[in-house]
């Protein structure tokens, strides 16, 4: 079974108080789909530019992430440029873009179909539809993202999809533009009345709550000693919670599998943010993963 995650490819121009990288592989499928590939084979969705650098394609082929969904235009790669500021919180766009992206439409071919688990990857929600029209009626778990500036530009759209999703996951700023409120918890309870059978709400250093039925789970970040560059964080978290979910190969995932997921997910996002661009991720090792894993449960239980 493959994960299907949809979203954009990107070249980055990353600068923090320490560093500084130009060229760097980018975009919110690029980093899912890296994290996803740690648990299980990715169905990759995108699109980019005749620039866009073989090495990062060669790198994909590499984690069993498969591009026949990916489309290879003629013109220029997506281009996102930001600089991060002391707190590494708080970051500013520099300069954005669009090339390709700015009249792609997704298409998924033949060999993408029987993907158990589809992440909506922070996209235009039109796409992000299109995506699920596609796949028409197969039993998948659906997963999406979304940001401030679908919130603002194409509210009612996004509104359209929360019915369609089985877990919807934004951060807290996004979270109380969307509901316009201050409470994360009264947004969690409202966003599920809006059609998801489960919300989470990343709350960045402070971790992520997840939203069910009469139920609800908070977790911590992993305590880092190091921060390079959050960027894909998010990203990283999301995907590796949709490869964690396809590689348990349930017929139903319910709650407790996604606590288990969203506890991989922290340790991901954090390893993701030990280096620039996906880096950390690429060398990440089973082991590794597994001794900060049990740490974090350590870190967790309490009696």
């Amino acid at each position: 079974m493959s994960v299907l995650i949809s979203g954009s490819i990107a070249i980055d121009h990353v600068k923090t108080p320490h560093d500084e990288h130009q060229n760097l592989l980018g975009g919110s499928a690029s980093f899912a789909a890296i994290a996803a590939s740690f648990f299980s084979p990715v169905n990759l969705i995108s699109i980019v530019g005749a620039d866009f650098p073989e090495r990062h394609i060669d790198l994909f082929k590499s984690r069993d992430i498969n591009l026949d969904g990916v489309q290879f235009s003629d013109g220029e790669t997506f281009r996102w440029s930001g600089e991060y500021f002391d707190d590494m919180n708080t970051r500013e766009t520099l300069d954005v873009a669009l090339n390709v992206l700015e009249e792609y439409q997704p298409k998924l071919p033949e060999s993408t179909q029987d993907s158990r688990i589809v992440l909506l990857a922070n996209d235009s929600p039109d796409n992000q539809h299109s995506v699920l029209d596609q796949l028409g009626n197969q039993p998948n778990f659906v997963i999406a993202d979304t940001m401030d500036l679908w919130i603002t530009v194409a509210r009612e759209r996004l509104l359209e999809l929360l019915p369609r999703l089985d877990l919807l996951v934004l951060n807290d700023g996004e979270a109380k533009l969307l509901l316009e409120t201050g409470n994360l918890v009264e947004a969690g309870h409202r966003l599920l009345e809006m059609g998801p059978k489960f919300v989470i709400i990343k709350k960045g250093e402070h971790g992520a709550m997840l939203f069910g039925k009469n139920r609800f789970f908070t977790c911590g970040a992993y305590p880092l000693l190091t921060l390079h560059d959050p960027t894909g964080a998010g990203d990283s978290f999301i995907g590796s919670m949709a490869g964690y979910l396809c590689q348990l190969n349930k017929s139903e995932l319910d709650f407790d599998h996604l606590t288990g997921a969203i506890a991989r997910g922290t340790i991901i996002a954090g390893y993701s943010c030990e280096s620039f661009s996906t880096h950390r991720l690429q060398q990440l090792s089973t082991e590794e993963f597994e001794t900060r894993l049990e740490e974090f449960r350590q870190y967790s239980t309490f009696s």
